[in-house]
């Protein structure tokens, strides 16, 4: 991380009231993304409003977004990404050995198709800023060819691209008592 301090981090007491005049729940109000996002509320709202769309309401398999997330995270650098996620996902019962083989997925042999095919779609976002048409060919064929869940795999991986350049733009800090890069401290390179 950089320098911090990019944008000042509201204290609790004004994130949470801030967050009650939103309808954003408090626990969210309590992350530090959102104790700086909150300075401007309307970004705020539609920040919560993806991660409640993406996270609680989706059908997207949580394991399958979980390791977008995680990848993400990794290719980006983003440690504030990988350790909120890395707690989440294990939280899902995400294995361990799954999250960590997303930093060199291709190479990860027990991954299946489904895994292959949003992970080769994150990282062509990431790169090129869009899928390929045969990576969309394998997604689509993952997904059931479910219209909604394709819709739902590009907005996950451009939601969580978007959080991770606020992050590193912002400089936002871990919360207290938080290790970072999470199990073994190693970070990308």
């Amino acid at each position: 991380m950089g320098s911090g301090n990019r944008v000042e981090m509201l204290g609790l007491t004004d994130a949470r009231r801030r967050a009650a005049q939103c309808g954003i729940p408090e626990a969210i109000a309590e992350l530090s993304i959102f104790r700086i996002a909150l300075h401007q509320p309307s970004v705020a709202m539609a920040l919560n409003g993806l991660l409640e769309a993406l996270l609680w309401t989706g059908d997207l398999d949580a394991r399958l977004r979980e390791l977008i997330i995680m990848r993400i995270g990794w290719v980006t650098g983003s440690v504030y990404e990988w350790t909120q996620h890395w707690r989440l996902a294990r939280m899902l019962d995400v294995s361990e050995r799954d999250l960590l083989a997303v930093r060199d997925w291709q190479n990860a042999n027990h991954f299946g198709d489904a895994e292959r095919a949003v992970l080769a779609a994150t990282d062509e976002t990431l790169r090129d800023g869009t899928i390929s048409d045969g990576t969309w060919a394998v997604c689509r064929d993952a997904l059931q060819a479910d219209p909604g869940l394709l819709v739902e795999l590009v907005a996950a991986i451009g939601n969580w691209r978007l959080f991770s350049a606020l992050l590193r733009s912002l400089d936002v800090p871990l919360e207290d008592g938080v290790d970072e890069w999470p199990p073994d401290g190693v970070r990308p390179s």
